[in-house]
Order: C-alpha cells, then structure tokens, then sequence
C-alpha cells in the first residue's frame, strides 16, 4: 500500500518536473527565436525617425495657420478640380507602406538607401516649412457634384490642413519610393512591378494637383529635391560599390 502511494508521488513529481523542463524548453526556443528576429531585423531602428518627424509636423500643422505665404502658380488655374484622382491620392499611403516593408523584409541595403533619400527630404521639408511657412488657396468652396468621390476629397480636407504644402510629400515620397523600385536588383526581373509603380508615382502626382491639395509649385519643388538628394544616397553609394570591387580584384 505504502509502496504504492509513494510510487504515485514520485510520479508526479516527475511529471511536474518533465513539464516544467518543457515549459521553460519552450519559452527558451521563443526567447532565441525572438532574438534572432531582433537581430536579422536590427535596420528596423531607422524607424525611431518618427519620433522627430511627427512631433514637429504636427507642432507646424498647429502653429502655421496663418500669416503663411500663399503658394500659387498660374498653371494652377488651368488645372480643372477632378474628385476621380483621390482613388490614387490615396493609394500614395499603400504605395509607401509596401515599397517601405518589402525593402525591409528582402533588401537592408536597399531599405537603407530608401530611407536615407526620404528622411534626408522630409527632414528638409520640415526646416523648409519651419522657416518659410506656406500654404495654399486652391481648394474649392463649394463643390456641383455630390459623390462617393466628393464624399472623400471632403474627409481629407477636414483631416489635411491646406498649409505646409512647399515642397509636396506626397510627390516627394513617390519618387522616392518609384527609384527605390527601379533601381533594386531583384525588381529589375520584375518589370511589371517598376512599370506599375511609375504609372502610380505619375498618376499620384497629378492627383495632387487635380484634387487642389499642391500647387505646381509645390510638385517642381519635390523635383528639385530629389534631384538634389539622389545623388549623394545612390551615386555615391554606386561609387563607393565600384571603388570596393576595383580594391577586391586587385588583391
């Protein structure tokens, strides 16, 4: 009788025992594979950008409401409003979000090229709003038709101020994302992707001159930023690529 009882405590002492040796067994392999994610994944640190991205944006998006230099162009005019464009005016926030975490999943230098075009601008956009600030008068007041089109120009409206527009973001950051994508080398045997993505970059930009949210003004300006920024994160890194394969061979 004796015999028996302790032979069931003893059981269960070794089965507590093997299941906790199991629990931590476990916890163990979450915990290693959590670090191996931290690890392959440690480029995702350029994110902390954010912490000082949205806190001065939105300070300027409360402070510059008025006093602002007004941005207008006489091309702006000839521009008709066109509540169709806000179907790709709000495809930029899926257009930036993929190109951003497929760079980030299968290309760390490609995301680190990506990142450091568009941080470098947008950190030049806000000094340039800091300092200069701006907006426009173009939206309409009133609109003749009544859509589910119209219905989503009104919901940005209420949620985007018409001020720091100099240069447009939304331009800025599709070319950025179109020369991230034209220059990887894993898209370059996906020719429908580079295509589809600079049919997008285009039909964005003009979305936001059709929708009244940039002026020209504002769309030349991201040009212009690009075309000043582009060199030194993909010319140089290009460079500094071939002057380490010169160095490789002669060895």
């Amino acid at each position: 009788m004796f015999g028996l009882f302790f032979g069931v405590i003893i059981s269960n002492v070794v089965e507590r025992k093997w299941l906790v040796g199991k629990r931590k067994g476990f916890f163990m392999k979450a915990i290693e594979r959590l670090k191996d994610l931290l690890y392959r994944y440690r480029h995702g640190w350029v994110a902390l950008y954010a912490l000082i991205y949205m806190p001065w944006f939105t300070y300027l998006e409360q402070h510059n409401t008025y006093g602002y230099y007004v941005i207008q162009s006489p091309i702006d005019n000839l521009i008709p409003f066109c509540e169709y464009f806000v179907v790709p005016y709000l495809l930029w926030f899926v257009y930036i979000l993929a190109t951003y975490l497929y760079f980030f999943f299968t290309d760390k230098k490609g995301f680190y090229r990506l990142c450091a075009l568009m941080f470098t601008g947008m950190t030049l956009f806000l000094i340039i709003c800091t300092v200069f600030p701006n907006g426009l008068h173009l939206r309409p007041y009133y609109f003749t038709r009544d859509n589910i089109f119209i219905d989503l120009v009104k919901m940005i409206y209420a949620k985007d101020t018409s001020t720091n527009v100099l240069p447009s973001l939304h331009v800025f950051n599709s070319l950025c994302c179109a020369i991230a994508l034209c220059k990887s080398d894993a898209m370059k045997k996906h020719k429908g992707i580079q295509i589809g993505a600079c049919v997008l970059t285009v039909l964005i930009i003009l979305s936001t001159m059709f929708l009244k949210q940039h002026s020209v003004t504002d769309v030349f300006a991201a040009f212009v930023m690009t075309i000043f920024i582009y060199p030194f994160v993909y010319e140089g890194a290009a460079e500094k690529r071939k002057k380490t394969q010169a160095a490789f061979h002669r060895t």
